[in-house]
């Protein structure tokens, strides 16, 4: 991984800010919330008080019972359920396969039953068999009393109840109904008129096919929307909150009041700013469907455990998109029964508004700072690398590739030398270094020369006592050892002379002067004079039909080609083959010259054109030793002419090629 990179994972380490942010503004939300959960909670306690204390809500009538919807427009009486499908929904059972649906208006209480019964028992209500076949109980009870009917009918159409117990004052003596019927069951519908004032209510269904029992009426008292306990209740609950009082099954008896959960309205946040408090920072938001404001039940967990006496608060989504309201739903207690429940509701627009506020402040800031912090540490990044970078490459052009150090990094022109910081301790260190690196490479280049000169005094001083020698009088056993010591001599001659050379031969090639010339003439020539050197091997020669002019010195690049030449002789079988290649470059020209014989070794392709490095094998007794320095000298061309040498195996693995890439030696100025 990059400086870079690491630096930026750094300056991610500053989203630890927001995230703990982010933490604490939840927290304080929960703990708004929780003190807003408190205080409604407390304020419908006491409104449930003082609805007991004034009697609005009568002890146990908040019973189990039947509820009697509210219906805005007239319902037709004819045995079909068209007029009762926006009731149906909130439908009470009736038995184990039935329901009721009950209704009222100003003048009439409409009653719709339906039974299903996939096998008929018909009979009419006056048949003596009728209450052995499908039929209805229908109870009434007033304030004098209670009276049963019996509904049948042997085929769809109108029918008449008939009473099954003696007159009470107040109930009718017959009910007119309608009795409609398919393949599914039954249906029956009929209308009581609102002035019988009824008190209870009583439904029993009777099916012939399950086994002939018997179904008594289940006589309930009837539950409805009370518009005198909603005007009492409209005094007793605060502004900006809505009430409603629901019987322990969840039945609304009264509401007071309208939430306004509209978004943006008052301060409250849009969709946006709601939609980011619901996903960061509310906790949990019941779903509002259950909690719908014109419905006449509200069937919810928390309407349930207040019905047994447990206050609960709850926080739910609006109605409206971007709305949160807070529920507290209490019990309704008088002498230990619970008669129903208060369910305070509030659209609560302070806690979104605040945490929201709070939370876009704290997620600007802290993008502001990580803004900062990550710019600042990316541009401070940006800034080591390129100094790093800078410091690499001057330390990888500083020393050449035979160990002298550039003319641009003497001393006091190293780069960043003068940074008062690591870097500038480093790139003095890395001047220092090459300082004594350079030193230390002078003294090996001129060493060779050094030693030559210092060992021709004392050489000659050898050869000439030597020569004396020769003739004085020697025994006869001493003349092997005064071969073997003139061998000697002119073998460390040779060697001090081959040092002189190469001194002189480094000179040499700098004082070279170039001229314009076509090479593939300069090869031609060299190959021709090669024929007779290689002996049996063969040499070919391979030219580009078209002139290849350069500015050079030929004799060096002759000089290379011979030494190229000399290694390829030492390693090509006596029947091997040669193969010298001119051709041009884009920038100039190559000479390749390959040779049959063993791969080159892995270890040194890196430093075959470096000083005093040969592969050969050591020299046989009598012969001079190989001082490494024909590759050495091609390079030294070949950098004079502004060229690089290279050597590779060949690709089949049947020997070596060196190239000589050449693209000329600097015009001069006039």
């Amino acid at each position: 991984m990059t400086l870079r990179r690491k630096l930026l994972l750094v300056a991610l380490c500053t989203l630890a800010l927001p995230v703990a942010g982010w933490l604490y503004v939840r927290q304080m939300e929960t703990l708004l919330r929780e003190g807003q959960s408190q205080a409604l909670l407390a304020s419908a306690g006491v409104v449930a008080r003082s609805l007991v204390v004034t009697g609005a809500v009568a002890p146990g009538s908040a019973g189990p019972g039947w509820y009697v919807q509210q219906t805005p427009n007239p319902i037709t009486v004819d045995g079909y359920g068209d007029d009762w499908a926006p009731l149906t929904p909130w439908s009470q059972p009736l038995g184990a396969r039935g329901k009721l649906l009950l209704a009222a208006d100003d003048d009439w209480l409409y009653l719709y039953a339906d039974v299903r019964a996939t096998r008929r028992s018909r009979a009419d209500a006056d048949d003596a068999g009728a209450l052995a076949a499908d039929h209805l109980i229908l109870a009434l009870g007033n304030a004098n009393g209670q009276r049963r009917y019996l509904l049948a009918s042997a085929a769809p159409g109108p029918l008449t109840a008939r009473p099954l117990d003696p007159p009470v004052d107040g109930l009718p003596e017959t009910i007119a109904a309608q009795w409609q019927e398919d393949g599914s069951g039954y249906r029956v519908e009929l209308r009581l008129p609102r002035d019988l004032h009824l008190r209870a209510l009583g439904v029993g269904v009777y099916d012939a096919a399950s086994g002939g029992e018997r179904v008594a009426a289940d006589t309930r008292p009837l539950l409805g929307y009370s518009d005198k306990l909603a005007g009492e209740l409209a005094q007793l609950v605060p502004d900006r909150v809505q009430a409603r009082v629901l019987a322990p099954r969840g039945w609304l008896l009264a509401r007071s009041g309208r939430l306004n959960t509209a978004p943006g309205s008052d301060g409250q946040p849009g969709w946006f700013a709601a939609l980011v408090y619901r996903s960061l920072l509310a906790t949990r938001l019941e779903d509002a469907s259950l909690w719908s404001q014109d419905v006449p039940r509200v069937d919810t967990r928390e309407v349930a455990e207040a019905a047994v006496g447990r206050p609960v608060a709850v926080w739910r989504s609006g109605e409206e998109r971007g709305s949160v309201v807070l529920a507290a739903a209490v019990p309704i207690e008088h002498a230990g029964h619970v008669d129903g429940v208060l369910l305070l509701e509030q659209a609560s627009r302070t806690v979104p508004l605040l945490a929201n506020r709070a939370l876009f402040g704290l997620l600007l800031t802290s993008f502001g700072v990580l803004l900062v912090a990550g710019g600042i540490l990316l541009l401070f990044a940006a800034r080591l690398s390129l100094r790093l970078g800078r410091l690499r490459n001057a330390a990888e052009r500083a020393q050449l590739n035979d160990g002298r150090l550039d003319g641009l990094f003497e001393r006091g022109k190293f780069p960043m030398t003068d940074a008062p910081d690591e870097i500038g301790d480093l790139a003095r260190s890395f001047e220092r270094l090459f300082e004594v690196v350079g030193s230390y490479t002078d003294y090996l280049r001129t060493l060779a020369s050094k030693l030559s000169h210092e060992l021709n005094t004392p050489l000659a001083i050898v050869k000439s006592s030597l020569d004396n020698l020769e003739h004085a009088a020697l025994p006869a056993e001493a003349q092997p050892y005064l071969a073997r010591a003139r061998d000697g001599v002119a073998r460390l001659g040779a060697l001090v002379r081959a040092m002189s050379e190469s001194s002189r031969m480094e000179r040499s090639i700098l004082a070279a002067e170039p001229e314009d010339v076509d090479l593939r003439e300069v090869v031609r020539g060299c190959a021709d004079a090669y024929r007779p050197l290689v002996g049996a091997r063969r040499l070919d020669c391979t030219l580009p039909e078209a002139p290849l002019q350069l500015h050079c010195a030929p004799e060096l690049i002759a000089q290379a080609l011979d030494k190229l030449l000399d290694n390829a002789l030492s390693f090509t079988p006596p029947d091997g083959w040669l193969r010298l290649t001119l051709r041009s470059t884009p920038d100039g020209a190559e000479i390749e010259l390959a040779n049959q014989g063993p791969p080159l070794p892995a270890a040194m392709h890196g430093r075959l054109f470096d000083s005093l490095v040969s592969l050969r094998d050591k020299a046989t007794p009598g012969d001079a030793p190989h001082l490494g320095l024909g590759l050495y000298v091609v390079r030294l061309v070949a950098e004079r002419h502004g060229g690089v040498t290279s050597a590779r195996n060949l690709d089949d693995g049947s020997g070596v090629a060196f190239s000589l890439r050449l693209r000329g030696m600097p015009r001069q100025r006039l």
